[in-house]
């Protein structure tokens, strides 16, 4: 079962530290079970691509658990975070603030509609420049990309596919590669 308490960015900030995946939606925190395997796995494939370009270009990448802070009531753990060296994104001591400019959710059981729409549309609102959106269970992974003011699909990418994205240099990315166990 899902916990949901309502309180500030500064009142979930006093919170203990903990492991539990746990953020702040809309003013309500959310604790959710800790992910699957597979969901680690998957997580752990994309990290390692988005460190791996973020070195070769001078960006960042982290992996969940790190807060990131997108207002007074939003403050959310994506699973995977990449943020290009020219980022409004700022690092600070314990947080990220601002907008990361690449975001990744990979869905667990329970996760997708929270993922799907209540995070998706907070990205698009602060203005996140790219999202992906993972399902293990169904082995894709849906790429969105900034148009202005929305967030638009580039595409739906399957086993056997490749994708591009602007924000790293436009290589080709092979689904299998991240979806891999």
């Amino acid at each position: 079962m899902v916990e949901r308490t309502r309180m500030t960015a500064a009142e979930y900030f006093a919170l203990p530290e903990t492991t539990q995946p746990m953020e702040l939606i809309n003013g309500i925190v959310i604790r959710s079970p800790s992910p699957t395997p597979r969901h680690q796995g998957i997580a752990g494939n994309v990290y390692a691509l988005l460190r791996s370009r973020a070195k070769a270009g001078g960006g960042r990448a982290y992996m969940a658990p790190i807060d990131v802070v997108l207002d007074d009531s939003q403050v959310l753990q994506p699973d995977v975070v990449y943020l290009a060296p020219e980022s409004r994104c700022q690092i600070t001591e314990r947080r990220l603030v601002g907008p990361p400019d690449l975001v990744v959710e990979v869905f667990s059981p329970g996760s997708v509609r929270r993922d799907k729409i209540d995070k998706f549309e907070l990205y698009e609102a602060c203005g996140v420049r790219e999202t992906w959106m993972i399902d293990p269970h169904e082995q894709y992974i849906e790429v969105y990309h900034r148009d202005g003011a929305a967030l638009i699909l580039q595409g739906v990418y399957g086993l056997g596919a490749a994708f591009t994205s602007a924000l790293l240099s436009g290589a080709p990315i092979p689904v299998d590669e991240l979806l891999a166990d």
